[in-house]
């Protein structure tokens, strides 16, 4: 079917159930940024396939909201369909807006609660009621017309997380869950967040791509934990290890009916924006306690053990960037690459590393304009033959049962313009005024971004992403509460990404990404407790496509010692060639 054609049997159904508008969001019942193929809802009715946006479809127009980081791709993929493209920018009606302004007193609105976030719900149940618009939470629409050809919902087998990488045992962590939420005075606590589960169990899956997590929801009480979850996904040993853990395990499905059951006077703790709308409803007759995800904070501060991992995972992650880097530096403009062979040839230098499982996310490998789009993905029908001329846009990451990894370089493959220098050296500029950032205990991340914006807006220029991410242990590549763009205080502990970047459309894109950890600087008597960055990746930056002129001796001195660390770290795991390659590209620039 084409893309009009699904439009066409939503509308029919949309008639049949007196609709006016039906809303569809890129999640899945756990709100997952990546989902499995059999949720990927959106990315069927409109064929937009990245990983952020939310559909509105009425009886006459269709509508596609995404951000800055896919505004090319966006219009690219539905350019040949009904869907019209509404940026997330100020001055344009978000989708809540827009359906205020479209229907009328007496029209309804409906969604999928599964698949809904419970904030969004009460956000726009309190809007639209204001309008006399009603809402039917509870129907959904996408099963009723995508039959042939959906995908079937994961069945992967679950695996134990060993305690070597884990560092605190499930009854561990499970205490300091106990102790919050005797804190916040709940009864129960209910999770439907894949990698808080995870986390909390020390168990891992397959059941999303990329990020190794199993459908499933955790029912916590002071007394008991429940698993909800297929059973079929339990080998003999992950039985018996809950069985030894005293975690109950009932049927998916079940969740709903559990929640039910909780006696009225009984308080439970849902983070709304955590949870579906369909879980609010199943809850709403006890005392609803909405609070901020207690596990979400707890994994976000990693462990010594975790931190141990993490930095020789890098150091591994590291030397499957060289060796990639080396080949395609030997290799360019000798065989034909494609921007494919980047992705296939990176996951086999990772996979050569130990206890890599694969790759943390869709490789962004995009040459010239390519590299513009933010988020760009090359498939086998869309695709770039890389050339030796300009630059490749590499965003790429591992993940190890060591910890999860993300790092970004762009490359130069040949000739390049003094603009394409001068755009690289304010990126790097941009990364290192961020990366030596000092500041003090209760500081947030969005307090600290326009460090790294400001040597961008002097030129007048800015991204429309986010400057930074937190990143979880052999988890999702995104994980918060931290990063650049929220009001969370950086704690000791907490692993961010810095990447800035410049994007020019149609011509090319440039970002460099690294990892650091927040760890305590100093103490001052009045002012009271520093933090500061300490950094994870370590993989050279092109100094081919550095203006040294740009640069200030402390960004110049910067370089050179970022660089002397990567050698130093990584070419005890090179062969010779490699090694030879890399004392070149680390080499001191300024003289």
């Amino acid at each position: 079917m084409t893309v009009n054609e699904k439009l066409n049997l939503l509308r029919e159904k949309m008639k049949e159930y007196g609709i006016h508008a039906y809303i569809i969001p890129s999640t899945d019942p756990h709100l997952n940024e990546y989902v499995p193929d059999h949720y990927k809802s959106r990315e069927w009715i409109s064929g937009f396939t990245g990983s952020a946006g939310t559909v509105v479809v009425t009886l006459d127009k269709a509508i596609l909201w995404t951000d800055g980081r896919y505004y090319i791709q966006a219009a690219r993929q539905i350019k040949d369909s009904e869907f019209e493209l509404y940026k997330m920018e100020k001055g344009i009606p978000n989708y809540m807006e827009f359906i205020e302004q479209n229907l009328s007193k007496g029209q309804g609105v409906g969604f999928d609660g599964k698949a809904m976030s419970c904030a969004d719900a009460l956000k726009m149940k309190d809007r639209f009621d204001k309008k006399g618009i009603f809402i039917k939470s509870d129907i959904d629409l996408i099963s009723q017309i995508w039959k042939e050809d959906r995908p079937c919902l994961p069945r992967e087998k679950l695996f134990i997380h060993d305690l070597a990488f884990a560092g605190l045992s499930l009854k561990e962590k499970l205490d300091q869950v106990l102790g919050q939420m005797e804190k916040n005075k709940v009864d129960y606590y209910i999770v439907s967040a894949l990698d808080s589960i995870a986390w909390l169990l020390n168990l891992r899956g397959n059941d999303v791509s990329y990020i190794p997590v199993f459908i499933s929801y955790l029912l916590i009480s002071r007394t008991s934990v429940t698993l909800f979850i297929d059973q079929e996904k339990l080998t003999h040993e992950v039985k018996a290890y809950l069985e030894e853990n005293k975690i109950l395990v009932k049927d998916y499905e079940d969740i709903f009916k559990e929640l039910a059951a909780i006696a009225p006077d009984k308080s439970i703790l849902v983070d709304n924006s955590k949870n579906s709308y369909a879980i609010y409803s199943a809850v709403k007759k006890s005392k609803m306690v909405n609070k901020e995800d207690i596990i979400s904070r707890l994994k976000a501060v990693k462990n010594s053990v975790e931190i141990e991992n993490i930095k020789e995972t890098y150091i591994k992650d590291g030397v499957a960037m060289v060796n990639f880097l080396h080949w395609l530096d030997t290799n360019i403009g000798v065989d034909e690459i494609t921007e494919l062979d980047v992705d296939d040839k990176l996951l086999e230098f990772r996979k050569e590393q130990e206890y890599c499982l694969g790759a943390s996310f869709d490789t962004i490998a995009g040459y010239n304009a390519n590299g513009a789009i933010v988020h760009y993905k090359a498939t086998p029908e869309n695709y770039a033959v890389l050339k030796p001329e300009g630059f490749l846009l590499l965003d790429c990451g591992g993940q190890y049962l060591s910890g999860t990894t993300d790092i970004t370089r762009t490359i130069v493959l040949g000739d390049i313009t003094d603009e394409q220098k001068r755009d690289f050296t304010l990126v790097l500029k941009s990364n290192i005024a961020m990366a030596t950032a000092v500041f003090l205990e209760g500081t947030t991340g969005k307090s600290l971004d326009a460090l790294a914006r400001q040597p961008l807006w002097k030129f007048h220029i800015n991204y429309k992403h986010g400057t930074g991410h937190g990143i979880g242990f052999c988890l999702s590549v995104h994980e918060g509460p931290q990063g650049f763009s929220t009001d969370i205080p950086l704690e000791p502990g907490m692993l961010v990404t810095i990447e800035p970047g410049i994007y020019k459309e149609n011509r090319y894109g440039i970002r460099t990404e690294n990892t650091l950890v927040v760890v305590k600087d100093k103490f001052h008597q009045e002012a009271g407790q520093f933090y500061r960055f300490e950094m994870l990746t370590y993989c050279p930056i092109d100094i081919r496509a550095i203006d040294v002129s740009l640069l200030e001796q402390h960004e110049i001195d910067w370089v050179n010692n970022y660089h002397r660390d990567t050698y130093n770290k990584l070419s005890p795991y090179l062969g010779e060639e490699q090694k030879n390659w890399l004392r070149k590209m680390t080499a001191e620039i300024g003289e």
